[in-house]
């Protein structure tokens, strides 16, 4: 999968297209990703002691990776391309041709 942890995208379609935030989880095999502040869902939460109360809270859902574009440097959203660079695989943005 071409998106990793940590990295900034933009969403593509859905409810929240146009939206930009950070990766903060990647499910390879699923194909999902979860990012900050995108595709928050309500989420009812029991309580777990009897002093604790129930609540309900917003939580953010996955994504299909499919839906998110990386952002490159420039600001915009790029395609990721793979390349060697000496012994060394690295990901690079095929709008700037720089390595990220």
């Amino acid at each position: 999968m071409y998106i990793k942890r940590d990295d900034v995208v933009v969403v593509l379609s859905g409810k929240d297209k146009g939206k930009k935030g950070k990766v903060i989880s990647v499910n390879r095999q699923a194909g999902t990703v979860v990012v900050e502040g995108v595709n928050m869902v309500t989420k009812h939460v029991k309580r777990r002691t009897q002093e604790e109360e129930s609540r309900i809270v917003q939580v953010e859902a996955p994504l299909y990776a499919s839906k998110v574009a990386l952002i490159a440097k420039d600001g915009k959203p790029t395609r990721v391309g793979f390349r060697m660079e000496g012994d060394k695989k690295v990901r690079y943005s095929k709008r700037t041709n720089e390595v990220l």
